[in-house]
């Protein structure tokens, strides 16, 4: 490499476009640092294992039509109280639905963020 660049691991033999381009950006500290924070990586990967599952989409999707109580959920997919209990805990960790008590009962709504992904689920529906 010329000119005493940030990479120093000579061992391994780099193709002459990465070496090139990996001096400009700063050497591995350079791009180390151009790399999101681990906290927001696992934000992200928090989020795509939540939305790695079709019945958390429903649930995405039944949710971007209106707030709805559990039992109506459970109603439409016709699952048992503890799957279903699992899948909003999921939802929930991801910041993708909220809910709040309603006398007896928790009504779920999306989030900011899971709106935003349930319209593009719509959106993708619609192509």
């Amino acid at each position: 490499m010329a000119g005493g660049e940030e990479y120093q691991d000579t061992s391994l033999p780099l193709p002459p476009g990465v070496e090139e381009s990996l001096c400009q950006c700063g050497g591995i500290t350079g791009l180390i640092e151009q790399l999101p924070a681990d906290a927001v990586l696992e934000r992200e990967s928090s989020v795509h294992r939540a939305l790695g599952d079709p019945l958390r989409l429903k649930i995405l999707t039944m949710l971007s039509v209106q707030p709805l109580c559990v039992c109506v959920v459970k109603a439409v997919l016709g699952i048992a109280d503890s799957k279903l209990s699992y899948h909003l805990g999921v939802l929930k960790k991801a910041n993708l639905i909220a809910g709040e008590a309603q006398g007896n009962w928790i009504i779920y709504r999306l989030t900011a963020e899971g709106e935003a992904w349930a319209q593009q689920i719509v959106d993708d529906n619609g192509s």
